[in-house]
């Protein structure tokens, strides 16, 4: 129960402003366009408030990232975005649990509340360009072979995805930007399916609220790392 009273009182105005202006956005996009996937709207709702958690270094945004990935996975499969579905729970979900792991070993000054940001090193980088290199060939023959629907923009979700979940597992301020990038290509995934169905615009609405959900993520991050190098 502490644990979470200390949370909550980091929390500033304007992070319940934006989580409560991105629920509600997310809410209303399900409400008018007559979404009756109420799976989708569970995921939307347990993302943005994943996002906060993860926006403050805090492991339980994590914990709930499982859980968005899950839902999220069995959403895609309903509209044959396989390279989503196969994203999240193949490769999204397991890298969140590794971060999980990671994160809980690696707490500033002992507080459980927010993780150690880690700045990687160049030889890192490089090796995460050529990783990321093969994971989205790898993926881009093996979407095809399952006839995935926009194959193109379903695999820039695969390269987008795992940059920003391997640089959340090794704790780079980072990951945000590459989460930023993948709201952006999943926002023009949705905006295809729409010819497909209506209900698709609830899931544009919940990816432009991750897009600034994630931008304010990158902001704090960066403003953490500098607090953290202060402290020593």
């Amino acid at each position: 129960m502490q644990y979470f009273k200390n949370f909550f009182k980091s929390i500033t105005p304007f992070e319940y402003c934006l989580w409560g202006g991105s629920v509600l956005a997310t809410a209303l996009g399900f409400v008018l366009c007559k979404n009756n996937n109420y799976a989708s709207l569970a995921a939307s709702l347990i993302g943005v408030t994943a996002l906060i958690f993860v926006a403050k270094g805090n492991v339980i945004g994590e914990i709930l990232s499982v859980v968005f990935a899950a839902f999220y996975g069995a959403i895609s499969f309903a509209f044959r975005y396989y390279g989503e579905m196969i994203t999240y729970l193949g490769m999204t979900a397991p890298i969140a649990i590794a971060t999980v792991v990671v994160w809980l070993r690696h707490p500033f000054q002992g507080k459980k509340t927010e993780v150690k940001i880690n700045d990687l090193k160049r030889k890192e980088y490089l090796f995460l360009v050529f990783l990321s290199a093969a994971v989205t060939a790898a993926f881009y023959f093996i979407l095809q072979a399952l006839n995935t629907a926009n194959l193109i923009a379903s695999t820039l979700s695969v390269l987008t995805s795992f940059l920003a979940a391997y640089l959340q597992m090794r704790r780079s301020s980072f990951y945000a930007l590459a989460y930023a990038a993948n709201d952006v290509v999943l926002i023009v995934l949705w905006s295809l399916a729409v010819r497909q169905s209506a209900e698709s615009v609830s899931m544009i609405v919940c990816f432009s609220a991750f897009l600034l959900n994630d931008l304010y993520g990158f902001y704090n991050w960066m403003r953490m790392r500098r607090n953290q190098r202060d402290s020593g």
